[in-house]
């Protein structure tokens, strides 16, 4: 599967931003997505996950209740509402892709298929 993330963007502090990931050459709805994102000198780190059926969804701590994921299996695209967005959100954010078990989501080793990512800068 091939995987196109955009979105990204300059926005204030507090701002929102809404990043899609467009996935193409497999059967989207078998599987689990994420995003992780990472910032300037430092590793890439798990963000949010959502399982295939999008039953099971799963985020990093320092964003539960600002970030939102969600997916539309009928147009292949994953997405990621991040709202009161801070400067310490600044990253290339990444959208991922795996088959098989949602578990471990938090883990990059664990995802075969990345988009090229896309840039967000939150300003303050």
């Amino acid at each position: 599967v091939q995987l196109q993330a955009s979105g990204g963007g300059l926005v204030q502090a507090g701002g929102s931003l809404t990043l899609s990931c467009a996935a193409s050459g497999g059967t989207f709805s078998n599987y689990n997505m994420a995003w992780f994102r990472q910032a300037p000198g430092k590793e890439r780190d798990f963000v949010a996950a959502i399982s295939w059926s999008g039953r099971n969804i799963g985020y990093k701590d320092s964003v539960k209740g600002r970030f939102t994921i969600s997916r539309d299996n009928a147009k292949n695209t994953v997405y990621l509402q991040m709202d009161s967005l801070k400067p310490e959100d600044t990253a290339v954010y990444y959208c991922a892709a795996r088959e098989g078990s949602y578990s471990r989501t938090w883990s990059l080793k664990n995802y075969p298929y990345w988009g090229q990512g896309t840039l967000v800068t939150v300003s303050s």
